[in-house]
This record gives structure tokens, C-alpha cells and sequence, in this order.
């Protein structure tokens, strides 16, 4: 039986993505109202400028105080979509405290302060619900905190920024330096003006910190997250990756140790054979590939970011975030039972790809073997070119220890016969 009075929405943003959230309730508002029981309203809308004509939206709805808005009593969910640390934290918590539960898009709070907010919820017994943080409109938290709930979850890798896989992707099939890839995903709207927080892994590496907690029901902050940026990787790393049967890509990983006591959660660029399935993702498109014990191997692709995808996880919040209001119920909450230990990048195990600069003459390679025997780096592969007194050596090592391998460069750098390394990449994806 469907009930008469509606449930009320504050929306905090109404930029790109809060434009959408606010279409799709209006046009849609019948079926959402059949698919959650009751009606939904937007009560308040709270803008930067509130004097902005915004299509669709009444002007009477609109405000500048968002602090009065989230205080009032009679919302029943508050939408965040304004994004970064404050004021959204203490909105969020604000309406916590005044009986309204959240659903947010921030990824930035949710990998800074995600176990406070979740404190706070918990203590007023409401929802915070986040699908649209990470990967746009692909459904990845709720399978990860409920679908999976009863697996246990070993690895979690994904390319979850669109911007980066754009430039990589770009610069891998037109062959085109970083620069001009990044010229063009600007222009075409890809990137934004200043895209430091894309090309240098911060944005990922907040996704990476929401995954791993909850794959892993492990507190995971955005500090704990080893972050590598894309800005040098070269044409000629990706003629490198070609030659061994790979492509490039920025990747999320979020892995539990073999012995099950530990996590880690990283962001860089590397290699991954052609044969892979997250090789295949091209543009701006999102995937993320879930290895657990039971379900085995899933993946999960689709649009990353932009309005309307975003919009649409923020609507799947939405109404589940309304059927539990109305059946006086609350969602999963944070899940940090496991509390296992967070590991530093230098304990970290993969496969490395290292090109060196050396000189051209005898005995160079046994050098250079010596040196990562002596380090405990077991070689796989070997390539040398070169001529008129300068080569290239392109090695390839079996698993080996972050640390292992920080140490072996440091010491090929003392060498007298390497003049210099060219570009060192990991190898992830077997």
C-alpha cells in the first residue's frame, strides 16, 4: 500500500552531477514512488549562488544556507554532492544529529573520514549510503558489502579513472606523448583544468581506500594508500609493454597477503598482458575485477563519472536509503571487524619491468645480473640493444619485494657501466 506523505530530500550541490539527481526525482518521480512505497520531494536545494536560474528546479526551493537546510527536522534523506572535506563534513554529520540519513558522492571525505561519519550515523541509527564514490554509475559497494558479504574477498583491481584511462588509452593506440593526450581529453572535456588530482592518483587512490575497507572490513584511510602518478610514463613504455604482449593502464590494487593477516591498497601505473581483461577497457570507461575465494574471478565495467551516470547511483541510494526509512530499518554500516594490518608499499610483491641505460661493452650484463642476485631479485628476461658505445637493457624480474627492488636500483645506479635508468614499471595481471 502506497503511502500519501511524501519523504523529503535535501539536496546539497546542483552542479553537474546534483542537476541530474534533481531531473531524474522530477521526471521519474512516479516510479520512484512505486518502486520505494511513498512519494519522494525535493524540500530544499543549497547553491553557492542561489540567485542561478535552474532549470526544473523552483526558485522558492532554493537556498545559500545549507547549514539551516540540513538542521530542519523534516528531511528524511540529505543528497551530498558538493564534494571535498568542509563544509561537507559537518553538513553531513549536521543531518545525521537532525534525523535526516545521507547519501554521498564524496569520495574524498568518505577516504578520509569515512569510520567517523560512519560513527556518527550509527549513533543516530541512520543510513550513509556512497555508491556513486567510486566508479560512477557501475555497481560496485553494494555487491562488495552485501552481495559478497558471505565470501571472503582476496584482490581487488581496477581502473577507476576515466581521465587517466582516456590519456593512457590514447597514447597506446595513436602512439601519441603524454602531453598531447592530455591536450586532447581536455578538450574534449575528459579532464579538467587543472587535472592534478586524476593524472596524479589522487582520486583513485580514494577509491582505492573505500574498496579496500570494505572488500577487506578493514579501516583503510586515504593516508594508508601507496599513490604513484601517471605523468611519466613515455611513448616508449608503452613500445616496451607492446613487446611483451602488455598495454599501460593506472590501476587501483587492493590485495590481502597470503597469509591472510595483512592488506594493501596502491595506485600507479603498470603493465598488464593483452590477454587481460581489464586490457580491453578503452576511453574513459571504468573496471574493476574482484578476485574472491568462492565467487572466483567478477568484473564489473561501465561509465566512471559524468552527470547522469553518477546520478544514477546516487538514485539507487536513494530509494534504498527511502525503503529502509520507511520500513523503520537502517543498511549495512561500516564493517571493520577483520581490523587487519595495513602494509607499507616497501612489503608489496609483483613483477617489475626496469629499463637501463648502460654502457655498450662486455661483461655489462653479468654486472648488472650480479647486482640483483645480491639483492635476492630473481631475473626472468633479458633484452639488449645497442651501438656506438651506448646500450639498452630491458629486464624483466620474477615476484619480488618492493623493497627488494628499491634496493637493487640503488645499486645499479652506483655502477659505473649503467649510465642511467630509464623507466621502472610493475608488472600486475598474471
Amino acid at each position: 500500500m502506497m503511502r500519501t506523505r511524501p519523504l523529503k530530500v535535501a539536496l546539497l550541490g546542483c552542479g553537474v552531477v546534483g542537476s541530474e539527481v534533481a531531473r531524474i526525482m522530477t521526471t521519474h518521480a512516479d516510479d520512484l514512488a512505486q518502486r520505494i512505497g511513498a512519494p519522494v520531494e525535493l524540500a530544499g536545494v543549497a547553491v553557492r549562488r542561489p540567485s542561478k536560474v535552474r532549470e526544473g528546479i523552483p526558485q522558492e526551493l532554493v537556498t545559500s544556507d545549507a547549514t539551516a537546510l540540513v538542521k530542519r527536522g523534516d528531511i528524511d534523506v540529505v543528497v551530498e554532492v558538493i564534494g571535498g572535506i568542509e563544509p561537507a563534513r559537518t553538513l553531513i554529520t549536521t543531518a545525521f544529529e537532525h534525523g535526516a540519513s545521507v547519501v554521498s558522492a564524496n569520495k574524498a571525505l568518505l577516504a578520509q573520514d569515512g569510520a567517523a561519519l560512519h560513527a556518527v550515523a550509527e549513533e543516530n541509527d541512520k543510513d550513509l549510503y556512497y555508491e556513486a564514490a567510486v566508479a560512477g554509475a557501475i555497481p560496485l559497494i553494494r555487491p562488495l558489502r552485501e552481495s559478497l558479504a558471505g565470501d571472503k574477498v582476496n584482490r581487488v583491481l581496477g581502473i577507476v579513472n576515466g581521465t587517466t584511462n582516456f590519456i593512457l588509452d590514447k597514447m597506446d593506440s595513436t602512439g601519441a606523448g603524454y602531453q598531447e593526450a592530455l591536450d586532447e581529453a581536455t578538450a574534449l572535456g575528459y579532464a579538467e583544468a587543472d587535472p592534478t588530482a586524476d593524472v596524479e592518483g589522487f582520486d583513485a587512490a580514494a577509491k582505492a581506500a573505500i574498496l579496500a575497507g570494505i572488500a577487506f572490513h578493514t579501516r583503510v584511510r586515504l593516508d594508508d594508500v601507496y599513490r604513484e602518478g601517471m605523468t611519466e610514463v613515455t611513448a616508449a613504455d608503452f613500445r616496451s609493454a607492446k613487446e611483451m604482449g602488455c598495454t599501460i593502464k593506472l590501476l587501483a590494487i587492493c590485495e590481502r597477503s597470503q597469509d591472510g593477516a595483512s592488506v594493501t591498497a596502491r595506485v600507479h601505473p603498470a603493465m598488464i598482458p593483452l590477454t587481460h581483461p581489464l586490457a580491453s577497457v578503452r576511453g574513459a570507461y571504468n573496471a574493476v575485477f574482484v578476485e574472491s575465494d568462492a565467487a572466483g574471478q567478477l568484473m564489473f565495467y561501465g561509465p566512471g563519472a559524468g552527470g547522469a551516470p553518477t546520478a544514477s547511483a546516487v538514485l539507487g541510494d536513494l530509494v534504498a536509503v527511502c525503503r529502509n526509512r520507511l520500513n523503520g530499518a537502517t543498511g549495512p554500516g561500516e564493517s571493520s571487524y577483520a581490523a587487519l594490518t595495513v602494509s607499507p608499499m616497501g612489503e608489496v610483491v609483483t613483477r617489475y619491468h626496469i629499463s637501463l641505460d648502460v654502457a655498450d661493452k662486455p661483461g655489462v650484463l653479468a654486472q648488472v645480473a650480479t647486482v640483483f642476485a645480491e639483492h635476492g631479485v630473481s631475473i626472468d628476461t633479458v633484452r639488449q640493444q645497442g651501438k656506438d658505445g651506448e646500450a639498452s637493457l630491458v629486464v624483466v624480474t620474477h615476484r619480488a619485494s618492493d623493497a627488494s627492488l628499491s634496493g637493487t636500483v640503488e645499486a645499479l645506479r652506483k655502477l659505473d657501466t649503467v649510465r642511467g635508468v630509464a623507466s621502472i614499471m610493475r608488472v600486475e595481471g598474471e
